[in-house]
């Protein structure tokens, strides 16, 4: 798994790899939720796009990664990624 993010400053969704962040505008509002959609993450360990919500950035939130196939559990802290351990 990478450990280091790499925040993007252009949506290129092809330049996304392994721990790829792009931060939405600002972020994407939906039905008035209290934690919405903050940015764009390329799991650490496998790569595959999904939307992260602003707990999650702020790393008050786990991470789940949506692949089928890829078991990673996280959290953000600042630039680093923190492997959340089983409880």
């Amino acid at each position: 798994m990478i450990a280091k993010l790499d925040i993007l400053s252009e949506w290129i969704p092809e330049q996304m790899h392994p721990g790829s962040l792009f931060v939405l505008d600002q972020g994407m509002d939906t039905d008035n939720n209290q934690d919405p959609y903050w940015a764009v993450l390329a799991c650490p360990s496998c790569g595959v796009l999904g939307l992260i919500t602003r707990s999650q950035m702020a790393g008050l939130s786990p991470i789940i990664c949506g692949s089928n196939t890829c078991p990673a559990q996280f959290f953000l802290r600042g630039q680093q990624v923190e492997v959340r351990l089983p409880s």
